[in-house]
């Protein structure tokens, strides 16, 4: 809370930079505004096509507009509301993080990058929710919303590298002008699928929408920020850009109809439950995001409008009223709607700010909030299919809110209070009350004055969606009596009524809801079976016992290159044994003595002697194909493996006399196979005819290039000298481990 103490730098840094941005995204609007796309570009990865590029056109200014403003005012908000926090400073930076990388997110034209900036936001939110990590709640919502987005942003990646891949590009831009060829391709569901799955999660759509509530845990300008304008918007965000290249087919009208039709009703039913106004206040946002899915799923020209214009709304008012929250936490230390009443002699600046913010919430004239609720159902009757069911959903849905707006900015102010206050109310700082007031009067002169708002941000967004000039329809006042008006009547009505009843409606909200499904606790009950299954996994898999693992090492090995090379039909087509010489046979016969000596014998100086033999059997194979080098490289290799085996088995436990334990069938059949796919791999690799282009090229370079004519040597030290160089250092490696183990075996009592 507001202490006396200076946050320093570190608390007007951050709102410098905030509203640095802001100023310098405002130059945009002019061009914006008359149709110009601005983009820039750097390579990046140009091997793989991946670029770093941004673009500005009017979805991405009216979000960077509503990032850079809201920040500001949040950032300066929260310098005196956590005034003197010892880690302000942490807050701070990762309060600006997470701005700079919804920034980029909105900014970016390349897939990659775009999903860059996407995790940046789960990871900076991660930080942001879990600020106060003290607390076991604060740390559980960070985890929380860490994974239900982490989980969907997998699906998301793997969407948008298949959509990449697809198309043949990485950039946004030119994926969307070839919306028809994208819709057409047999690989559209899937990337849709996955796509949705990403921005499901990350909008909170049912059902993933448990885990924004407990975003709550958060410090409130978090709050403020987070739902207003910025991560609960990502998702959001990504399905409006998308919307040209991807809209249009059934499966997205109706899975963005229907997802957005039930999550605005559903959470608008939980919203007037709580009796915490911050969690009111954070189902309603669940309402906005479902309200902006719906109208996405559509392409009609009311509807386009209407969500632009609800986008721009709903960061206004919704910012303001978390900030106003925040106030009145500050200064009575209660947020519990049944406790508070009375404040609006001792906080006046804040029960202004919240009068605004509500009536806009509510939609009243003369608000831009009116205007919203008149497009939205404008927009939601021109709907395809089931105009009526979803214009019911969006009545029942901003009744709802009507009540909600009530109790959260009326009931505190202008009612009795309910009980006693923690503290005595008090108004707040000034840095606290301006930004509401500010974002407040913002709904109001946009909605007294909506051509600001038209021609500026509305226009150039909407032409983005449509891809024609002209096409959003007109911010009005007053459009005349018609369905939207009358549908707006009946709107106010309900929500009168609701708001009158809502107490009682609590009530029986909170039975009905207690004897249902509980998502939240259900997300409890699945962690706690993933770590049980976990548990059980590794008592399974880690037995402790050294031969059950090299067994599943080698039987994967098994089944992968087995059936690899029978699924690629890659068996060696002849196996001929015409070309064997005497000394092949002889060498043959000799590794392979030696390696079923090494496996049968029950003396270990007799397995140690057969496993020195295997080796020189390999180097005498090297000798006998013209490679001493190699050869001698493997005498050297094996000496030390003898010596490291040596050690080793002179700390195992004495072999079994008998040779009971010894036999092991499953182990030989293993072995047998493994060797037997393996020789049938090399003899499939040598019926491959050989590709001489190194080859070529290294016999050409060595003496001119390098000065050298073994081109082995050449090879070893010019060529690949960082590799050579690193296998030198493993040798060493090994001589010293091998020292190191050679000490430790001296007798006891020896003293050393």
């Amino acid at each position: 809370m507001a202490q006396s103490k200076s946050n320093g730098i570190a608390g007007w840094l951050p709102i410098f930079v905030a509203a640095g941005l802001f100023v310098w995204f405002c130059q945009f609007i002019a061009p914006v505004s008359e149709g110009q796309v601005l983009r820039v570009a750097w390579d990046w990865v140009p091997s793989l096509g991946i670029a770093l590029s941004f673009v500005i056109d009017g979805l991405s200014l009216t979000f960077a507009l509503l990032i850079s403003g809201i920040g500001t005012l949040v950032l300066l908000y929260s310098n005196t509301y956590l005034a003197g926090h010892p880690q302000y400073a942490r807050f701070a930076l990762f309060l600006t993080s997470f701005m700079l990388a919804m920034l980029g997110l909105v900014l970016a034209d390349n897939l990659i990058a775009l999903f860059v900036f996407w995790e940046l936001t789960t990871i900076t939110s991660y930080l942001l929710i879990g600020f106060g990590h003290e607390t076991e709640k604060g740390r559980r919502s960070a985890l929380q919303a860490l994974f239900v987005t982490g989980a969907g942003a997998l699906a998301l990646l793997a969407g948008l590298i298949m959509l990449g891949i697809t198309m043949g590009t990485f950039e946004l831009s030119e994926i969307l002008q070839r919306g028809d060829e994208l819709k057409a391709h047999a690989l559209y569901l899937p990337i849709l699928i996955l796509i949705l799955c990403g921005t499901f999660t990350k909008s909170a759509q049912f059902p993933f929408h448990f885990w924004l509530p407990n975003a709550m845990a958060a410090p409130t300008p978090v709050s403020a920020f987070l739902h207003s304008a910025t991560m609960v918007k990502a998702g959001v965000y990504l399905m409006a850009r998308l919307h040209p290249g991807m809209a249009g087919t059934d499966v997205w009208f109706w899975t963005l109809s229907i997802a957005g039709a039930f999550t605005a009703v559903f959470a608008s039913i939980l919203a007037l439950r709580q009796t915490d106004l911050k969690q009111a206040l954070a189902y309603t946002t669940l309402m906005a995001l479902g309200v902006l899915t719906l109208f996405l799923g559509q392409g009609s020209e009311y509807g386009m409008t209407a969500f632009v214009t609800f986008l721009i709304v709903h960061s206004l008012y919704k910012a303001s009223l978390f900030l106003v929250v925040g106030c009145i936490d500050h200064s009575t230390g209660s947020r519990e709607a049944g406790v508070l009443g009375g404040l609006g002699r001792a906080m006046p600046m804040t029960a202004f700010a919240a009068a605004l913010a509500a009536i806009s919430m509510a939609g009243l004239p003369p608000f831009l909030g009116f205007i919203g609720k008149e497009l939205k159902y404008a927009g939601v009757l021109e709907v395809a299919g089931e105009p009526f069911v979803f214009t019911a959903a969006l009545v029942a849905a901003n009744a709802l809110m009507f009540a909600v707006a009530a109790v959260v900015a009326f009931k505190p102010f202008w009612r009795p209070a309910g009980g006693a206050l923690p503290r005595q109310p008090h108004e707040a700082p000034w840095q606290m009350w301006i930004g509401p007031v500010i974002l407040a009067v913002l709904g109001l002169v946009f909605g007294v004055m909506p051509g600001l708002l038209q021609t500026t941000l509305v226009n150039p967004t909407v032409d983005t969606f449509l891809g024609d000039a002209g096409k959003a329809k007109e911010l009005k006042l007053w459009a005349g009596v018609n369905l939207p008006l009358i549908l707006s009547g009946l709107t106010i009505v309900l929500g009168l009524i609701l708001y009158l009843v809502h107490g009682a409606l609590r009530n029986a909200l909170a039975r009905i809801m207690d004897a249902g499904p509980n998502f939240d606790r259900g997300w409890d009950r699945f962690l706690k079976g993933l770590k049980g299954f976990a548990a059980w996994q590794t008592r399974t898999i880690q037995t402790g016992v050294l031969r059950w693992y090299i067994f599943a090492t080698f039987l994967t090995v098994l089944i992968a290159l087995g059936g690899t090379m029978i699924a690629k039909n890659a068996a060696p087509q002849t196996i001929t044994f015409g070309d064997l010489s005497w000394k092949n046979v002889a060498l043959m016969l000799l590794i392979v003595s030696g390696a079923l000596l090494t496996a049968i014998t029950r003396s270990r100086i007799t397995a140690m002697a057969a496993l020195g033999v295997v080796g020189i059997g390999v180097a005498m194979v090297f000798i006998v194909y013209g490679a001493p080098d190699v050869a001698i490289t493997q005498l050297l290799v094996e000496t030390l493996v003898v010596v490291l085996v040596a050690v080793a088995l002179l700390r195992l436990p004495y072999l079994d006399p008998t040779g009971i334990k010894d036999v092991r069938p499953f182990d030989a059949v293993l072995a047998l196979f493994v060797g037997l796919v393996t020789t049938l791999i090399l003899l499939a690799v040598l019926e491959t005819p050989l590709d001489r282009r190194l080859t070529d090229y290294f016999e050409t370079a060595s003496w001119p290039e390098a000065f050298g004519r073994n081109i082995v040597n050449v090879i070893l030290v010019d060529f690949r000298a960082l590799d050579t160089f690193g296998e030198i250092a493993v040798v060493v490696i090994a001589a010293l481990s091998a020292y190191a183990l050679l000490r430790t075996t001296a007798p006891k009592g020896d003293g050393k």
